[in-house]
């Protein structure tokens, strides 16, 4: 499963990169916001940085607006792909926008059926919300499955990308159910990182060394 990060601070991407385990970012217009500046700049900067898929999303509201805005982002950086809300004039523009070999990720995905249509117009990745989900009482995780069933019983190329996620536990069982990619906020991936044991063992290790090296006889 790849993993992408969900952010627009270039310091937070380039801190991560050197890892080897970005695949690529996803941005929205409250990330962009965030850290000011130029956002087509930004986007571009993110791109050479981690030369992989990064989703830059559209403000309008319209299909026409949609195709327009993403033919723009698009132009950017050979790695943008174009991010549009769900919705008849997401899917329109999805349908165009694809037929003109431009990569969409269709976000804001609630439902099985929502991803069912993204994937019928060629979007390259559909994104559910999953933590968002779980803050109103229903399964965010159940939806993933779901949609993952559908995409393998009729071999749609669309990536299941899991979003809004908000710890370690949405990773792994993203990565159980066989998504595609999951995107995470900085705090989310340093997480994967983090266990209790693996401290404890590295401490009792270097402790035993450092008594073994003192027992030993001067020269």
């Amino acid at each position: 499963m790849k993993l992408f990060v969900d952010t627009a601070n270039l310091e937070e991407i380039e801190a991560l990169v050197p890892l080897g385990i970005v695949d690529g970012v996803t941005t929205n217009p409250s990330l962009l916001a965030k850290v000011g500046g130029d956002p087509r700049a930004a986007l571009k900067r993110i791109c050479e940085v981690v030369q992989g898929p990064v989703s830059a999303e559209v403000v309008a509201t319209d299909s026409d607006g949609m195709v327009r805005e993403g033919r723009e982002l698009a132009a950017i950086d050979p790695h943008i792909v174009v991010k549009v809300p769900f919705g008849k004039p997401g899917v329109r523009a999805c349908h165009t926008l694809a037929n003109e070999g431009i990569r969409v990720n269709v976000t804001l995905v609630f439902s099985p059926a929502q991803a069912l249509l993204a994937a019928k117009v060629g979007a390259s990745f559909v994104s559910p919300f999953v933590g968002r989900l779980d803050d109103i009482g229903t399964s965010g995780m159940n939806l993933i499955s779901q949609i993952v069933e559908i995409f393998e019983n009729f071999e749609f190329s669309t990536e299941v990308l899991v979003a809004s996620v908000r710890g370690p536990i949405h990773v792994i069982e993203s990565a159980r159910m066989g998504a595609d990619v999951c995107t995470c906020p900085p705090k989310a991936i340093e997480a994967l990182f983090n266990h209790p044991l693996t401290e404890i063992g590295l401490a009792k290790f270097l402790a035993d060394w450092a008594k073994a090296q003192q027992q030993q006889p001067v020269a």
